[in-house]
């Protein structure tokens, strides 16, 4: 028996003409626990930083800070094409979303 792909959220707001589509739930849980994570491994490095630990120490922990920030940069990309890309390239919407995921491209690569 094959394992079914979780369904992205599909919001149809009335404020606007186009069909919004989101994350799916596990997505979601996913990328906050991932965040989550970050959160607390920052908190430490603050507490090292207020203990006065050396330098190198500092500078491997915020390396690997950086690591598990580009890894929800991934996820999030990743979840964004599976769910809301993949949806709006099988309605009308698909050339616009591809447009706004290479301009969201951009800004990751310019800033990374």
């Amino acid at each position: 028996m094959s394992e079914e792909k979780p369904r992205s959220l599909v919001v149809v707001r009335s404020d606007v003409s186009r069909v919004e589509v989101y994350l799916s739930p596990q997505q979601t849980k996913d990328l906050d626990v991932r965040l989550a994570r970050i959160e607390g491994h920052i908190r430490a490095v603050r507490r090292m930083l207020a203990e006065h630990e050396d330098c190198n120490t500092l500078l491997i922990q915020l390396a690997a800070v950086r690591s598990a920030l580009n890894q929800v940069i991934v996820k999030l990309l990743e979840g964004h094409i599976d769910s809301c890309v993949m949806e709006c390239v099988t309605t009308s919407e698909g050339k616009a979303s591809l447009a706004s995921l290479k301009e969201a491209l951009k800004v990751v690569l310019r800033h990374s």
